[in-house]
């Protein structure tokens, strides 16, 4: 007996959310017991330090800052109270859920493992909590990813291609800062971004399960020509507007 097509996108989003997960907790033991990428901490850091430069760290500690924890809070927020604005009760309590659960989790995660930074003499800026996994690299793929999935459906399919890579090359960026700052080992920022992909992956599962709240704007009856009334390329499985 054939699964219902409407339940494909929801078996495949289990099926990645897990392997994740997965990836995640191996990430994380490999951190926390020193092995695995875990090996190469020392030798990145070392390389690190040898092409430092005034201008680099000026660069660094600008992209550090926008990339934030705090940054991310910030515009979190503004995407809540624009999709709450635009009547997208269910988006804004999304992204709200993704911020806020993907912060606790990483804190979570700190106090858990209570890995130790790389030593004070290698940092450039100021870090007073756990190391692993990276804060930075966690919640810019949470709060970036839950921008990509708020602006996939109206997008066309080359706008989507230079929309994932802008918000992976920004990612990216925010997580090498962390490193190239002294303030995380590779391998608290790479577990750091599993963390948090597996995180959205997990809301954006919720959310797609929520459909849309009452008050919000009821799919329209798409008569036959019509598959159906949901944007079959919208990962949150949203009616069309």
């Amino acid at each position: 007996m054939r699964s219902s097509p409407t339940r494909l996108p929801l078996v495949l989003g289990i099926v990645v959310a897990v392997l994740l997960a997965v990836v995640a907790g191996w990430l994380l033991h490999f951190g926390a017991t020193g092995t695995g990428p875990a090996d190469a901490d020392a030798t990145l850091l070392t390389d690190v330090l040898a092409v430092r430069g005034p201008g680099l760290t000026a660069a660094a500690v600008t992209v550090t800052t926008i990339g934030s924890t705090a940054a991310m809070a910030i515009l979190a927020a503004a995407m809540c109270v624009v999709s709450w604005l635009r009547g997208r009760r269910a988006d804004a309590l999304f992204v709200a859920a993704a911020a806020i659960g993907g912060s606790a989790v990483f804190r979570l995660l700190k106090s858990l493992f209570d890995r130790s930074r790389p030593p004070a003499a290698t940092r450039l800026v100021d870090e007073t909590n756990e190391s692993l996994p990276s804060g930075h690299a966690t919640m810019s793929v949470v709060v970036v990813g839950a921008l990509v999935v708020l602006l996939w459906p109206a997008r066309g399919t080359p706008a989507r291609a230079a929309l994932v890579a802008a918000a992976a090359l920004w990612v990216v960026a925010v997580g090498a800062t962390r490193i190239y700052l002294g303030v995380h080992w590779f391998s608290d920022v790479l577990a750091g971004w599993f963390v948090g992909a597996t995180w959205l992956a997990v809301c954006v599962l919720a959310r797609r399960s929520w459909g849309s709240l009452p008050g919000e704007p009821a799919p329209q009856d798409p008569g036959p020509v019509d598959a159906g009334p949901l944007d079959p390329a919208d990962p949150l499985g949203r009616p069309r507007d």
